[in-house]
């Protein structure tokens, strides 16, 4: 029987609650996008909405957007004033990185790994996130939903950065996220490591319950686990 590889050669790493952070400005931004299209602050469907945001966290917002508004229309102009927003809101420098994440990436990196950046937001913000944190040539990629052709929790974007950097087999990946979303990800895309962070969205128990093998405090502890996985592997 084929064994699972010993060595992991590439990371997909979620963005926003994983190697960065944005001290609530998705919601935030995704709040103006409802309110600008409708839905009244304080009532049911307002906090019925922005909860389904919060649980969905980590999706696609073209998709969160098509799910919370019937007309397609609607949805994508939602949306535009969703990334109108965040631009405005990281203008002041709000987007920062999770402690050690850089570190995190260069050890990775250093190993010999290949490092995706992947999120839910399209790519004119996540480009936006990457120039303002100077992070454009942090990793070897960067992807969202649209490069993919679906975003989370499909397993799309994983696949897309697998055959962008020419691996030979899906068990060579980590996923690493803080939401459901990203654990399911990794679930379906075959990855080996599905590790969770708690500097984000979701709570230990709903990222074990979507398949995380491994839980870490932040993106900082992933080179000691994955060195711990290379040290069981031998």
């Amino acid at each position: 029987m084929d064994k699972t590889p010993k060595r992991l050669s590439l990371a997909v790493l979620d963005m926003v609650g994983t190697t960065i952070t944005d001290d609530g400005r998705t919601e935030r931004a995704m709040s103006r996008a409802l309110v600008e299209h409708g839905v009244e602050p304080g009532t049911s469907r307002f906090e019925s909405m922005l909860g389904y945001a919060r649980d969905t966290m980590g999706y696609s917002k073209m998709e969160v957007f098509g799910h919370l508004f019937d007309d397609p229309a609607v949805a994508e102009r939602a949306n535009k004033v969703f990334e109108l927003a965040y631009d405005e809101l990281i203008s002041d420098g709000g987007v920062r990185a999770i402690p050690g994440a850089e570190d995190a990436i260069a050890w990775m990196r250093d190993a010999g790994m290949k490092v995706c950046l992947a999120t839910g937001f399209g790519r004119h913000t996540q480009n936006m996130v990457l120039e303002s944190l100077g992070w454009m040539g942090l990793a070897d990629l960067s992807l969202c939903p649209a490069d993919a052709g679906r975003g989370r929790p499909y397993p799309d974007m994983v696949l897309t950065a697998v055959l962008a950097l020419d691996l030979d087999d899906v068990r060579e990946v980590a996923v690493v996220g803080d939401t459901g979303s990203d654990m399911l990800t990794g679930v379906r895309s075959g990855a080996s490591v599905i590790a969770g962070v708690l500097t984000g969205s979701h709570s230990e128990a709903t990222l074990r319950a979507a398949g995380a093998t491994a839980v870490v405090d932040s993106i900082k502890e992933l080179p000691t686990l994955l060195e711990k996985r290379a040290a069981w592997q031998l």
